[in-house]
């Protein structure tokens, strides 16, 4: 039987935040090569946010985290104009397909909506239809650090 999971804010002193960042950065690290482990560990701290743009959510599993998501400002270079997004959704690969991705995106967007944001974005390289189901809208298919992604829209009713 598997204890419930519930998502909480990650704070900047977590003791979960290296975790949380080794996963970001064993599974997107290649897209920035030239950021090191510590300047991401800078950066996720830094994202800590208290509510709002930045803040970063994780699953908890007991007191295993075994996913996160974010909300962050920028996270796609070529796109400056687009803010905020959904970034850097990830489940440990033992804890997937029990819904914890969905549940955290459906945290970022409450924190989305409870601080009017009307209207955010994601890309994806392979997840479209996990994100579909979770009401987002294609926009674009596009290069983006030698990756073919899907650039997704979320848009919230006043």
């Amino acid at each position: 039987m598997h204890d419930a999971i519930t998502i909480e804010r990650l704070n900047a002193d977590s003791p979960h935040v290296l975790d949380v960042t080794q996963w970001m950065f064993t599974a997107w690290g290649h897209l920035n090569p030239e950021k090191t482990l510590q300047d991401a560990i800078e950066e996720t701290i830094s994202e800590c946010g208290a509510e709002g743009v930045p803040s970063i959510f994780i699953a908890m599993q007991g007191d295993m985290p075994v996913g996160t998501a974010s909300l962050i400002a920028d996270d796609m270079s070529i796109r400056s104009e687009l803010t905020p997004w959904l970034a850097s959704v990830f489940v440990l690969p033992g804890s997937r397909g029990r819904g914890i991705a969905s549940a955290l995106v459906k945290r970022v967007e409450v924190e989305a909506q409870a601080n009017d944001i009307r209207r955010f974005y994601l890309y994806t390289p392979d997840q479209q239809a996990l994100y579909q189901r979770l009401g987002w809208q294609p926009a674009e298919c596009l290069e983006y650090r030698g990756e073919a992604v899907t650039l997704m829209s979320r848009q919230f009713e006043m």
